[in-house]
């Protein structure tokens, strides 16, 4: 039901809303030195998950993956103003976060871990035609990863004072990076082959244990091939302060209705509710439910997310189902016709539709008719981190 006011709600707010783009920071040195481009697209990342992390709305990577396309732009060019400006317009941000990165003596190649290097952010607010002073970091290169997170850290204070807490209560929460890890994790997210970006990651994770984004990607990755009980044991490690954390949990529970543990993946999904109460949560909350025989209980989800996307056929589906189990054929019916008005091949909706006219119930052993419930895989959470953000403005305004 919570989710079911967002989306009636969310229209009003949708111009107001301001979006972030993150791009790649350029590497000043990238003709001599361009084995060093992958320290733009880590510290990008990190100024992205941060920002997500305070709540602020922030496109994909492959968004701006896409519009680079679009626009012939390469990820490690050097990108002028008025470029950088074309890509925000483009990717219609109201945002837009740059900058560049040098390396004392990368221009020779002679770098080393005690090199120094410098960060440099901008940011352009598109809407009011305003620039920011440049935010920096400098440093030796084996401290990358604590001063991405300070520039993260100061990015975050600019674009939103009220969303960035002190800057020691934000380094705690964040766990620091060995260099080497951070290098492979960068390339992997830039390799464009699956089996290169899966042996990346997976170097990436065994060189920082500690290092939780690689253990998301590796789970997500598996997760679409469809190896649920590998994919398990990485999604498990993500950890708490990981921005991919309620996403890797959704996984996870999904994960577990795929192993038959129907307990354990209701209590994911409940978990998940508390905190992203999603149209396809409910369902699939309802779909574990249903499993392991608390009918009631997953008949109300089913209705929770019903009542968020009356256009989504699964989820007429899911609440017939339920109500077909119970015995309550002409209710039941009604939801299978609903099933069949948006999709009419729908075989299942058919078939349980002639068993509701007949009113024939369950069949033990049945397999047209026994663990037909539909789980849903994607976790669309941008317009509810939309609303939130919304919200936020205007008590701050």
């Amino acid at each position: 039901m919570r989710f079911f006011l967002i989306l009636c709600l969310s229209p009003l707010f949708a111009v107001a809303a301001d979006t972030i783009a993150v791009l790649p920071f350029f590497n000043q040195q990238t003709a001599k030195s361009p084995n060093l481009n992958w320290i733009g697209e880590s510290v990008a990342e990190t100024i992205h998950e941060s920002l997500a992390s305070g709540g602020l709305l922030v496109l994909a990577r492959e968004e701006r993956e896409e519009v680079y396309r679009r626009l012939s732009v390469r990820n490690a060019a050097v990108l002028t103003k008025a470029t950088v400006i074309k890509i925000g317009e483009t990717l219609d941000a109201g945002q837009v976060v740059f900058g560049d990165f040098s390396v004392d003596g990368a221009e020779f190649g002679n770098t080393n871990m005690k090199s120094k290097i410098r960060l440099t952010a901008h940011v352009i607010d598109l809407k009011r035609f305003r620039e920011t002073a440049a935010l920096e970091q400098n440093g030796p290169l084996e401290t990358l990863s604590q001063m991405e997170m300070k520039l993260a850290w100061l990015v975050l204070r600019e674009m939103d004072p009220a969303a960035a807490s002190s800057e020691d209560v934000f380094m705690r929460g964040r766990t620091t990076v060995r260099v080497d890890a951070m290098e492979s994790y960068a390339r992997a997210m830039m390799a464009m082959n699956p089996d290169q970006r899966m042996k990346l990651l997976t170097q990436a994770a065994r060189l920082d244990p500690n290092f939780s984004q690689p253990n998301f990607q590796i789970g997500r990755m598996l997760f679409a091939k469809k190896d649920f009980r590998l994919a398990s044991s990485w999604l498990s490690k993500v950890l708490k302060t990981d921005p991919h954390y309620m996403e890797s949990e959704y996984l996870l529970g999904i994960c577990r209705y795929h192993e038959g543990d129907f307990e354990g993946a209701a209590k994911l999904f409940r978990m998940v509710e508390a905190e992203v109460p999603l149209n396809e949560v409910f369902n699939n909350l309802g779909a574990a439910l249903s499993r392991k025989g608390d009918i009631a209980i997953a008949d109300e989800n089913f209705r929770k997310a019903l009542e968020g996307d009356q256009a989504d056929p699964d989820y007429w589906f899911n609440t017939g189902y339920v109500l077909w189990k119970e015995g309550q054929f002409s209710e039941a019916a009604d939801k299978f016709r609903a099933v069949l008005d948006r999709t009419r091949d729908d075989q299942d909706a058919t078939v349980l539709l002639g068993r509701c006219l007949k009113r024939e119930g369950p069949r033990p052993g049945d397999p047209r008719s026994e663990g037909r419930e539909r789980i849903k895989t994607a976790f669309e959470d941008s317009a509810l981190r939309q609303l939130q953000a919304e919200l936020k403005g205007k008590k701050q305004n």
